[in-house]
């Protein structure tokens, strides 16, 4: 007899039931697109402010040492410590290395290059880059820096005739070289590198493949292979500086606090927390003889990003629901009200108010079932379109964004609005005199 009544119910009031609904489905479409949109956001935004390079750099704990003789800083050019570039493998072992997106070793020189025009040695800035990755944690250069132009290509590395140089378009304008010509390279004291086929009678010869337009003080360098530089100079295996790009939880008080003033409890939280700073703490752990900070101004920028799109995400969905509740408790009021007269038959029959108001709360809970069911469907395709709309840097287009977990946390939601919409007016009804309603429809 319940589900009698119960289906009944939705076919003699298919209208009011529909319009609850309706309802309850927009309000966990939105709900849903929101969530599905806030589990990856934090990557979309990642990649998107990504053009502001790597978030953590390392380098040599040596080269913050000042070298001073008489008042003079006496301390080379290159700061005269490297990094090993095989121990780059070691961010593999850190708690957070599946955070870590990307890593680009790099060891730079103050070199001499001649070009075609000007005959002279011009001072220039050499940087060795992995164009190509070496270890499996490394990224290649041109990911980490999306917004450098090439024309040409990426140096491969070279021969012991020859190697091969990217130039910055200040740099070759200033030597008057063009792709396809020869550059000279020697090191900034004069001397001729062993790298050189005939170093004691003329500097290395570099190939220009490519021209790249950075927009900073790349224009002015020369990019080679890491490992051509590292022939140069002598230094196998040596990197001066690293970059590294890691998803990260946007900096709170908590992040800014050291960590060795912790006690052992908190300490352990603030390890294990996606701070850019707690990650520049594992590396300085994995890596011998390394500092790692991080680059505040593109953290800082995530951070913010981040928690205004977060704020003004959950702002709209507690918006729906509240719509969503409110629209579903006037189609009840109205609903309860054109059957209260078969309440009052109901209750001079002997109902309690009890199985009254379970049938009642029946109904909203199996539409509840139904509209969030569909509104987890629908919002999902949602999220989809709204993240190929809004991240139009991931390709453009809509890619599904079905997340399993989300489907019993969003019918949870229609049912607590479903039942929360419900409730006074089912309230009002079990308050009514069965006499009193029976008299006003004879």
């Amino acid at each position: 007899m319940f589900f009698r009544l119960l289906m009944e119910s939705f076919r003699r009031q298919r209208r009011r039931k529909m319009l609850a609904g309706v309802a309850i489905l927009l309000g966990t479409t939105a709900v849903t697109a929101m969530l599905a949109l806030a589990t990856t956001i934090g990557d979309r935004i990642h990649k998107e402010l990504a053009v502001y390079g790597a978030n953590i750099v390392v380098y040599p704990k040596a080269d913050l040492l000042d070298v001073k003789v008489g008042g003079v800083d006496v301390k080379p050019a290159s700061g005269g410590a490297y990094l090993k570039e095989s121990d780059l493998e070691k961010l593999k072992t850190i708690f957070w290395a599946n955070n870590i997106t990307g890593v680009s070793p790099e060891l730079s020189l103050k070199g001499k290059l001649e070009g075609s025009v000007d005959r002279n040695f011009v001072p220039t800035q050499v940087v060795g880059y992995r164009f190509i990755k070496n270890f499996s944690v490394q990224k290649e250069i041109p990911a980490l820096h999306p917004w450098w132009r090439l024309n040409g290509k990426w140096p491969q590395g070279g021969t012991a005739d020859a190697g091969e140089v990217v130039l910055g378009s200040k740099l070759a304008k200033s030597l008057g070289a063009s792709i396809g010509t020869d550059v000279y390279l020697k090191k900034d004291d004069g001397s001729y590198a062993a790298f050189a086929l005939d170093h004691e009678s003329r500097p290395h010869t570099l190939i220009v493949v490519g021209i790249v337009d950075a927009g900073d003080q790349t224009d002015d360098a020369a990019l080679m292979d890491l490992t051509d530089v590292q022939d140069f100079l002598g230094l196998p295996d040596a990197v001066s500086r690293v970059e590294v790009s890691a998803r990260t939880k946007p900096e709170d008080a908590f992040a800014r606090v050291d960590p060795d003033s912790l006690p052992p409890k908190q300490r352990e939280i603030w390890y294990c927390r996606p701070y850019a700073n707690s990650i520049a703490y594992q590396i300085r752990e994995a890596i011998p003889g390394a500092q790692a900070e991080q680059v505040r101004r593109v953290e800082q920028s995530e951070g913010n990003v981040l928690k205004r799109i977060s704020g003004l995400m959950w702002l709209v969905s507690a918006a729906a629901l509240l719509a969503a509740g409110f629209a579903v408790s006037a189609a009840m009021a109205t609903a309860i009200l054109e059957r209260r007269g078969e309440i009052g038959l109901m209750r001079s029959l002997g109902a309690s108010k009890g199985s009254i108001a379970l049938l009642f709360y029946s109904e909203a809970g199996l539409l509840a079932v139904l509209a969030g069911t569909m509104g987890y469907l629908l919002g999902s395709g949602l999220a989809a379109w709204l993240g190929a709309r809004i991240f139009a840097g991931d390709g453009g287009a809509a890619e599904a964004v079905l997340i399993p977990v989300l489907l019993p946390v969003v019918v949870a939601l229609a049912l607590v609005v479903a039942i929360a919409g419900s409730t006074p007016s089912i309230r009002t009804a079990l308050r009514m005199e069965p006499s009193a309603i029976l008299r006003a429809d004879a």
